[in-house]
């Protein structure tokens, strides 16, 4: 047996040993595209269900806000289908991202892939009518009912918009519910909702290499709960790369299939058994396929991400 072979077979069996020992970490093969031809997306289960998730997926914040132009739209058109062609199905929108739900939902009507995506938007407003009126604004734009997941943006109005998402659950309107923040200041009443509605489905929350504070006691919570959890600003607006700049990787990320600063960052993330997808944002070709990548190849162990971790501090 050749040295290469057996670094194949120990990779192989380090990966199902990984995949049975998460439980809810499951393989998903996706062809047709020539990037990762003989390799499986990492998927993840929605807590209490069957459904599955690929655990990198797309935020929509500012790089979907875009005007009629054809030349914006071809280039966002060629971002969405290679996110598909890649094995990405979640995509997160908000009535806060200017035209990103109207220009999601056309884009998503050229390419023919209306129902195959996981659509996620959000509700972000004051008042059960207004709240109600932009949420039906939100599905007629994406051209998705029932919506998938239907969230309350940064808790506003909590109260008053989960009433009315529950009603619409059971009418079978939207799929599940969530609730969304972006700043660490939120993680304890994102904790105390998530104990104290006793029906939540998903919460989509800011937890980074960098900002690691939701690990300390909101993503067991999540866990423990049965609550399902998207991860936004994993990059942390890009701050997260000013600080690697002009520094190489660890020599041991390849041992992980870490190729770039993205995936290690991505990486760390997902790896986190209480995490079902992160979602990063681009409008760039080459940094969707490099986000992709994340979702490939072996995933960080508990001691690996106290590594990552050491190393980052330590640059």
């Amino acid at each position: 047996m050749t040295l290469g072979s057996t670094s194949s077979t120990r990779r192989n069996f380090l990966q199902l040993s990984l995949a049975l020992g998460a439980g809810t970490l499951l393989p998903f093969p996706i062809t047709g595209h020539s990037l990762y031809p003989m390799q499986e997306i990492h998927k993840r289960s929605i807590p209490g269900t069957e459904e599955e998730l690929p655990i990198i997926g797309m935020g929509t914040w500012q790089t979907f806000d875009i005007g009629e132009g054809e030349a914006d739209r071809s280039h966002m058109r060629s971002i969405l289908k290679n996110f598909y062609d890649l094995g990405g199905r979640v995509l997160d929108s908000s009535p806060m991202y200017g035209r990103s739900e109207d220009v999601l939902g056309d884009l998503a009507a050229d390419l023919e892939l209306l129902g195959k995506f996981f659509m996620a938007t959000k509700v972000w407003t004051r008042g059960k009518n207004s709240g109600i009126d932009q949420m039906n604004s939100s599905m007629s734009k994406m051209r998705t009912t029932p919506m998938d997941l239907m969230q309350v943006h940064n808790l506003v109005d909590v109260r008053t918009h989960l009433e009315t998402l529950r009603k619409w659950k059971a009418a079978g309107r939207i799929r599940y519910i969530g609730l969304t923040h972006y700043v660490v200041s939120a993680h304890d009443d994102l904790e105390r909702l998530i104990k104290s509605e006793k029906d939540l489905d998903f919460i989509q929350v800011n937890f980074s290499l960098g900002t690691r504070n939701a690990a300390k006691r909101l993503l067991p919570t999540a866990q423990d709960h049965g609550v399902a959890v998207l991860i936004n600003r994993p990059y942390e607006g890009g701050s997260l790369f000013r600080r690697v700049k002009g520094k190489s990787l660890p020599p041991w990320a390849k041992e992980w299939d870490i190729n770039s600063w993205g995936q290690y960052f991505l990486k760390y993330i997902v790896s986190h058994q209480a995490v079902t997808a992160a979602i990063p944002a681009t409008t760039k070709l080459h940094h969707l396929k490099d986000n992709m990548g994340a979702a490939y190849g072996l995933l960080p162990d508990g001691k690996t991400r106290d590594k990552m971790v050491t190393y980052l501090e330590q640059l």
